[in-house]
């Protein structure tokens, strides 16, 4: 244990999460498998900088590759 630390120890300190019933269990989501996410890959590319500020103002400036993303992944879902 860190000495430091600001958490009382204690044989008589109440347990702090509730117990779980059938409703809990109910609610549940039950996973057989995980699925794979897939993983982004980083490249560098040179685009006009109109076309980066319109995403920047559209998105904010740290949302704005992932619009990118988002609107080739939609050209390429209308070009199959």
């Amino acid at each position: 244990m860190n000495k430091n630390s600001t958490s009382p120890i204690s044989d008589d300190t109440i347990d702090e999460y509730p117990e779980i019933n059938q409703n809990d269990l109910n609610r549940a989501i039950r996973r057989r498998s995980f699925v794979e996410v897939s993983k982004k890959q980083n490249i560098t590319i040179a685009l006009d900088s109109d076309i980066i500020n319109w995403f920047k103002e559209k998105s904010g400036e740290k949302e704005y590759q992932s619009l990118i993303n988002a609107a080739l992944r939609d050209v390429i879902m209308r070009n199959p």
